[in-house]
Parts: structure tokens; sequence; C-alpha cells
């Protein structure tokens, strides 16, 4: 008996193949939520003489916070550490992970490594990283020339 091709049937299998793929290279999705929550989630904003980077750091204090910059990379790493109680505690959830954590980028240009700034506000850690002097965006003015210049079909120029 023959069975009539089903372009659906085949898209749905690939799905199910893929989520497998995905689950044994990550991990099931609960898995994966409590791993993320150790690495700080992150703004890169380009501005014409700087970047601006933005961190969630929920948690942590300015003193757990080690922020080193090498080139245009720049590494952040920070502590989070466990609220400790006196007396066990029946959890029906814990999400709220403790432990030591860091994110690394690389940003697009060399950076002025003396000159970064660094403050954390309400769970929030922003650096300031200046742009390298090289690496700033520079106006190059426009001057009015001595006449314009006329390309023929033949290709060469003849000067008006």
């Amino acid at each position: 008996m023959m069975q009539r091709w089903d372009p659906f049937r085949e898209m749905e299998s690939m799905r199910e193949r893929m989520a497998r793929m995905f689950e044994d290279l990550w991990g099931r999705p609960e898995e994966r939520e409590a791993t993320m929550v150790m690495t700080p989630a992150m703004d890169v904003i380009e501005h014409d003489n700087d970047y601006e980077i933005r961190a969630s750091l929920p948690g942590v204090k300015p003193e757990d916070v080690d922020i080193t910059a090498t080139g245009n990379t720049l590494t952040i790493r920070a502590n989070r550490k466990e609220e400790r109680e006196e007396r066990s505690e029946n959890y029906l959830l814990r999400e709220r992970r403790a432990g030591t954590f860091s994110r690394t980028i690389t940003l697009p240009e060399q950076v002025n490594i003396d000159q970064v700034q660094a403050s954390l506000d309400n769970g929030v850690l922003t650096v300031m990283v200046p742009k390298s002097e090289h690496a700033r965006p520079k106006r190059i003015e426009v001057k009015a020339g001595g006449g314009t210049q006329q390309i023929p079909a033949g290709g060469q120029s003849q000067q008006m």
C-alpha cells in the first residue's frame, strides 16, 4: 500500500528531532534556567566617545564585583553570597542562586582602559568604557575644490 507524502508530517518529525538535539546539547529547559540565572544579563550601548555596559547584578554588593579590561575585552566577575539562616527551611521552590559568575565581552575597538568607570545602583552595574583616541569618530571638513572633472564615454578624464 502506498502512502501519500505529507510535508507537514515531515516538518513535525524534523521539529521533534531538533528539540531532542537541543536538549542533548543544553539539557532540559528547567536545567538551563538554573544555569542561566548565574549569567548576568547585559546591554551594551555604543556612543560617539564611549561604550556603556549595563549588567543586572541583583543582590551583589560593590565590593563583590571585579572588573578587568585588556585591549578591547572586558570581564565582569561577581560573587553573589548566599543568605545563611540558623534554622532549616522547607523550600517549595528555590531559584535564587549564590556563587561566583563572570561574563566577558569583546568590544569592536580598542578602549582607554585607564579611564573606565563603574557604579552599582539598585542591582544594575553601569560601566562606562571610553574609546581610545584613534577609535573615536573624527569630523573631516570638505572644502570647495578647483573645478569639476568630467569623464566622457571614452573613459579619459578632462579638466573643465
